[in-house]
């Protein structure tokens, strides 16, 4: 199968990438390496170096024929969603419409999207959330994402395209930039091992569902099957608060790092959970890594890279 993943040089989309190369497909990559690494692209993919707002995104798909779209690449700070809700939606809704388009004239035959459980349910009424829960995103970024799928459905609707909008957890593990995309197990781990001090958010007692980044590549592998559509939660259903993650990454670096406590961050969900029961029915899927599995080879991961720049300064 011909896929397309657009984000593939970033932290999910390159796992993406290898998990369908893998699979035998053949895959190409379009990033327009904002955040993403020309070295996280897999060997065997093609690239091409492009922006989703690109008019030229339809030749190119048109060139490739993909017959899969998987669409990972996005704004993905919520903070700077905030900041600038305009640049958000700029690439957020604007590209993603621009990338549709190129799709559907490509004849595509589905796109499988990125979406946000955490950011689109916003502060949850049931915990954990299953795909039914109401949708009140509360930043521009959850916005952008459910307008994503609003626009999913009306090209399924209208164009007869099929999607799937696989709402993820947080996502963590090898590869996550602790700069760009923000994320707390990325940050915490560098930090710890740099020997720096992290700072914990308020009390540490908010809670997020983290899910490791290559059961998030193999939900995409599985989406892949014809007859997967709509949303899709992607989780462990299984709530770990801050102060808990900075107490493992502690040890797992063998840190000796203090917990200190900074200002909470205004508007920040108290507690986000997903109810995976879904995926399990109809991908067959289920979390394969435990949080302590995947926090140790995320700091494997942390610290051969910055052995690997001690070594080549």
């Amino acid at each position: 199968m011909r896929i397309l993943v657009t984000g593939g040089a970033g932290f999910i989309g390159s796992h993406i990438a290898e998990a369908c190369l893998a699979a035998g497909h053949e895959v190409a990559v379009v990033d327009n390496l904002s955040t993403g690494r020309l070295a996280n692209v897999p060997p065997k993919a093609r690239f091409e170096k492009m922006d989703l707002r690109d008019k030229r995104l339809g030749d190119l798909c048109r060139y490739l024929r993909p017959e899969v779209v998987c669409h990972q690449a996005a704004q993905v700070d919520v903070r700077r969603s905030v900041a600038d809700p305009v640049f958000d939606a700029d690439v957020n809704i604007l590209g993603m419409l621009n990338l549709l388009e190129a799709a559907r004239s490509a004849g595509a035959s589905k796109v499988i999207f990125a979406s946000s459980g955490g950011a689109i349910y916003g502060e949850q009424e049931r915990f954990p959330a299953a795909e039914d829960h109401s949708l009140n995103p509360c930043s521009p970024y959850g916005v952008s994402k459910l307008a994503g799928e609003k626009y999913l459905g009306y090209y399924r609707q209208t164009f007869g395209l099929p999607y799937c909008a696989l709402r993820y957890a947080n996502v963590y593990g090898p590869r996550q930039d602790p700069f760009g995309e923000a994320g707390v197990v990325a940050i915490f781990t560098s930090k710890l091992l740099l020997g720096e001090q992290p700072v914990i958010n308020g009390d540490g007692l908010q809670t997020r569902d983290y899910v490791c980044v290559t059961d998030v590549a193999r939900a995409n592998l599985l989406a892949l099957e014809p007859g997967v559509e709509g949303p899709i939660n992607i989780g462990t259903g299984i709530e770990t608060d801050v102060v808990a993650l900075f107490k493992e990454l502690v040890r797992l670096t063998k840190s000796e790092a203090a917990r200190v406590h900074g200002p909470a961050k205004a508007g920040e969900q108290r507690r986000s959970v997903l109810d995976a029961g879904l995926a399990a029915k109809v991908l067959g899927w289920q979390p394969q890594t435990s949080l302590s599995e995947g926090l140790a080879l995320t700091v494997d991961y942390f610290r051969a890279s910055l052995k690997a720049q001690v070594s080549g300064a």
